[in-house]
């Protein structure tokens, strides 16, 4: 996937790699009505290569990953009822179109999940670049985008007593990359 139309402000051109120490990968979903459910992935990684008409984003992140302190809780996420993460290990991103929208910069790429791949469109903001202590080129990226679960086969839920539902639908996906260029 390409672009022709090229925002002004982007990563600078070259191939970038994730630093993971100082990226994260979270989620928000309701939660009984009542709160919202956060949580986050802890093994992941992404690349990134711009050049003066390309921006091509990967990403994955490991299903067994997912940082849930109730074993209970954890064992059902992994469970077929969730993201059956025994046939479905990763979750992948995959984007190449970055465009400047009415509200900012926008992402389009294709998120897989559960085997099902969808369209997706994420708000995008991209920091400053700079240099880490070591010397490293570094920018930052973040992405925010909201999905709907159940298009993904995430279906599972629980009817509440006063007829509402355990889980939303909807859940809200932040990424921040603090991403390190690579020698060339």
């Amino acid at each position: 996937m390409s672009t022709t139309t090229f925002p002004k402000r982007t990563v600078p051109a070259g191939k970038w790699a994730a630093d993971r120490t100082h990226s994260s990968a979270t989620f928000e979903v309701g939660h009984l009505g009542v709160s919202t459910f956060r949580g986050a992935v802890k093994v992941f990684d992404a690349t990134l290569e711009v050049t003066d008409d390309r921006f091509e984003l990967d990403g994955g992140a490991r299903v067994e990953s997912f940082d849930v302190d109730e074993p209970n809780l954890k064992g059902h996420l992994l469970s077929p009822e969730f993201f059956d993460a025994e046939r479905h290990p990763e979750i992948r991103f995959r984007a190449g179109e970055l465009t400047e929208g009415d509200d900012g910069l926008v992402l389009k790429g294709e998120l897989e999940i559960r085997g099902t791949s969808k369209a997706v469109v994420a708000h995008a903001e991209v920091g400053e670049s700079g240099v880490g202590p070591d010397g490293s080129d570094r920018v930052s990226l973040e992405l925010s985008t909201i999905i709907d679960r159940t298009e993904y086969g995430l279906g599972w839920n629980m009817d509440l007593p006063n007829g509402g539902k355990a889980l939303a639908d909807e859940v809200r996906l932040t990424v921040v990359l603090e991403l390190v260029r690579e020698e060339a």
